[in-house]
């Protein structure tokens, strides 16, 4: 989970918890991992406001698109 984002607005704290990694695959988990890490320093940088929560969306289809390209090669 990614503390910083205790007592953080509602929305911030609604999407982060999209950022953890230990349910997947041992394959996957590394490339999750660089999103969750970059997801964590937003959170610690940038103050509460729409345009976080609108990078942490865009960030969240990323992390998926990434974590579906990782499945597809390892089949």
């Amino acid at each position: 989970m990614i503390d910083d984002a205790t007592g953080r607005h509602p929305a911030v704290q609604a999407i982060v918890r999209h950022f953890e990694y230990g349910h997947l695959r041992e394959n996957l988990q590394p490339v999750s991992k660089l999103f969750h890490d970059l997801a964590a320093e937003l959170v610690q940088l940038v103050p509460d406001d729409p345009e976080l929560t609108a990078a942490l969306r865009h960030l969240l289809e990323a992390k998926d698109a990434a974590v579906r390209a990782a499945v597809v090669a390892s089949e």
